[in-house]
């Protein structure tokens, strides 16, 4: 799939999130969702868009792929975790997978 068919599955599961979230109010009649429910409900976004990345960046085709680009975001990711500034993990990221590109030839 190329990167347009990714951003159109993204903007898909969007619509299903906000139709779901639409349709539940019209099913439960005015009636409030337990707030064990709505809790999950509101977590599911960050999840869906988390895998929908991961298979974005790690797939090549119909199989996996791991390569310098990986550990650049991977690096990113670990920077940002630790709470370093977007300008310095953007940065450190291109480093990295510029350096092992160079290194894998």
């Amino acid at each position: 799939m190329d990167s347009a068919g990714w951003w159109v599955l993204i903007g898909a599961v969007a619509l299903v999130t906000v139709a779901i979230k639409a349709a539940g109010p019209v099913l439960l009649g005015g009636r409030e969702l337990p707030s064990r429910a709505a809790a999950v409900i509101a977590l599911l976004p960050a999840p869906l868009l988390a895998a929908l990345v991961v298979t974005a960046a790690l797939s090549e085709g119909q199989r996996w792929e791991v390569d310098a680009s990986t550990a650049g975001v991977a690096v990113a990711g670990v920077l940002l975790w630790r709470k370093a500034p977007l300008l310095l993990a953007v940065l450190v990221a291109v480093a990295v997978t510029a350096g092992l590109r160079a290194l894998g030839g």
